[in-house]
């Protein structure tokens, strides 16, 4: 029987427990999981890819799930899973708003490639709200993000915002 690999993308800027999460239950799905961390020119990343997939990496190794690697990417998701002899994209969700955008991007996915099925799983109830980009917002303006990322990650944040301009806010 063929090995099952997946692939779980995303600019994980930064990698928080949610991401973890889903890295964590993603393993468990396929013999071989492959977490690509990507560009995504809609975003603004505060960390470059280099940093972003170090970062990861250096979560996956915490875990010891020995069945998850990280591989960084730049194109269409499904030239890389095909690259990457995927049969499936694995996706979190939190929230309703999330699951129309990941059902139109699975629909259009489908069209490019109808052999690699996506499948969504939902996000641990204490850990939806969680989103990257509220994480970098919370730290920005001072706030306790040690909830949502791990103490490392929580590290690197903090020492990002202060090297490229401090805490802003009263």
């Amino acid at each position: 029987m063929a090995e099952r690999v997946g692939v779980y993308p995303g600019t994980f800027d930064p990698i928080t427990l949610g991401h973890a999460d889903i890295i964590r239950r993603g393993a468990k799905l396929v013999d071989r999981l492959i977490v690509g961390v990507t560009t995504n020119p809609s975003k603004n990343p505060l960390f470059p890819p280099v940093e972003r997939i170090a970062m990861v990496e250096r979560e996956v190794a915490a875990m010891g799930l020995e069945n998850v690697s990280v591989v960084g990417f730049n194109a269409l998701l499904m030239k890389f899973a095909e690259k990457q002899g995927a049969s499936v994209i694995v996706r979190g969700l939190r929230a309703v708003a999330d699951f129309e955008y990941e059902y139109q991007m699975a629909g259009m996915n489908q069209q490019l490639n109808a052999r690699i099925e996506t499948v969504f799983l939902m996000a641990d109830v204490s850990l939806q709200p969680i989103a990257s980009k509220l994480v970098k917002e919370i730290a920005l303006f001072g706030g306790e993000i040690g909830k949502f990322v791990s103490p490392a990650v929580r590290t690197d944040v903090i020492e990002r915002i202060v090297a490229t301009g401090g805490v802003q806010g009263d």
